[in-house]
């Protein structure tokens, strides 16, 4: 390790320019492959997160309608308790041996036939939400189901588009890590950092029409000088992207007609 970081510490400034270079050339086509594939993993993501919603509120609805299945279960048994309380206290009227005990049966008998009516009451209610439960869960797997369909095809759309590319994403992959150790560390981390900022990735601009590659800002005419003579690395004071010669890019000037 230490061995290769004195071999970058030792290469030639126009050396480290050149590898900048090939490496923002092979990232930007790294980055143009992400391009092709535009927002699909992002959509895909969206869409798998969506239908692990719809499942988790399809679950949710069943167990709100088995707890009300539950409830509904429990006013059927306390109807019926009244049920048969009442037909005790009919009984028992027929034997009563003054009026305070007829009073009191009556009074029985008219308590039960109220909660018989309130346990009936009840038992609709949860009927209702229980058949308003189902048509909220049948709403939500057709929704499932649309999501599911589209899913699908975004996916194979993405795997299509995965594949086809998967080889050169790979190769210039292989590429930018083999150029990556031909760059000494402190000016391959300023590469990352600029080039994480600007908003085209590009890291590396050559001077085109004596303005930067990056903003287009006009470059001073001593400065350009300073650039073609490869001895430092040096940045545009507008946007802080590395400048080089046009030449390292493979551009040859024209000279000025006569």
């Amino acid at each position: 390790m230490a061995t290769d970081k004195k071999k970058t510490d030792n290469l030639s400034v126009e050396s480290r320019l050149e590898s900048l270079y090939k490496l923002q050339t092979v990232l930007s086509e790294i980055d143009r492959i992400k391009t092709i594939r535009g927002e699909l993993p992002l959509e895909v993501k969206d869409l798998e997160d969506n239908l692990e919603g719809l499942k988790t509120r399809i679950a949710n609805y069943e167990a709100e309608i088995e707890q009300l299945n539950d409830k509904l279960a429990q006013e059927k048994v306390k109807a019926e308790d009244s049920q048969a309380k009442i037909a005790r206290y009919k009984e028992q009227l027929d034997n009563v041996r003054n009026n305070r005990e007829f009073d009191l049966l009556s009074k029985e008998v008219e308590f039960q036939t109220l909660e018989i009516e309130l346990c009936e009451k009840h038992q609709g209610e949860y009927a209702r939400m229980i058949e308003n439960k189902r048509r909220d869960i049948e709403t939500t797997r057709e929704k499932l189901s649309d999501h599911e369909h589209v899913l699908a095809e975004k996916k194979a759309e993405l795997e299509e588009i995965v594949s086809e590319t998967r080889q050169d994403e790979e190769r210039l992959r292989e590429q930018a890590k083999n150029l990556e150790t031909q760059i000494d560390e402190r000016t391959l981390t300023a590469f990352k950092r600029i080039r994480k900022n600007a908003r085209n990735g590009l890291g590396v601009v050559y001077i085109q029409r004596n303005a930067c590659g990056g903003c287009f800002n006009r470059i001073p005419p001593q400065r350009q000088l300073e650039i073609k003579m490869r001895k430092k690395i040096l940045v545009c004071e507008y946007c802080g992207r590395i400048l080089i010669d046009p030449e390292i890019a493979g551009i040859h000037e024209e000279a000025p007609s006569k």
